[in-house]
């Protein structure tokens, strides 16, 4: 498997951050790798100080499941999922706005973000994924 590189994790941000404009809100967007390690992240002008943050979980989350994390809200209570919680030092949030990133079939990355409706998130982070010419399913 061939990691998503930097450049690479720059061109969804560039995605990502062209959607935001449109869409007009303040948002915290991370690109992290399969493990849920931050590769590249970014804060617009204004957007609050926890979105990068919340943005991170949410990437991380989806990273670790090979799943949007929209897939995994409904089961963010299941008792199961608290040792992700704790492994990732509560960089592991189950909420609507992160999506994986695949090439040719593999996982390579996921991305996240923050600020938005959970609806926002969603369609800022899979603008940013096709945008850069990857899939956020692995067929």
């Amino acid at each position: 498997m061939k990691p998503l590189t930097l450049a690479e994790a720059e061109q969804i941000l560039h995605g990502c951050k062209t959607r935001i404009g449109e869409l007009g809100v303040k948002m915290g967007v991370s690109v992290t790798d399969p493990r849920g390690d931050l590769i590249a992240m970014v804060r617009t002008d204004g957007a609050s100080w926890r979105t990068p943050e919340i943005s991170r979980g949410k990437a991380v989350a989806s990273a670790c499941m090979g799943v949007s994390s929209g897939e995994l809200s409904h089961r963010a209570g299941d008792a199961i999922f608290l040792p992700f919680t704790m492994i990732q030092g509560g960089h592991f949030i189950m909420g609507q706005g992160a999506v994986p990133v695949y090439r040719d079939g593999e996982l390579v990355a996921a991305v996240g973000a923050s600020g938005g409706t959970p609806q926002q998130d969603e369609d800022v982070v899979q603008a940013g994924v096709t945008g850069a010419g990857f899939s956020t399913k692995a067929i």
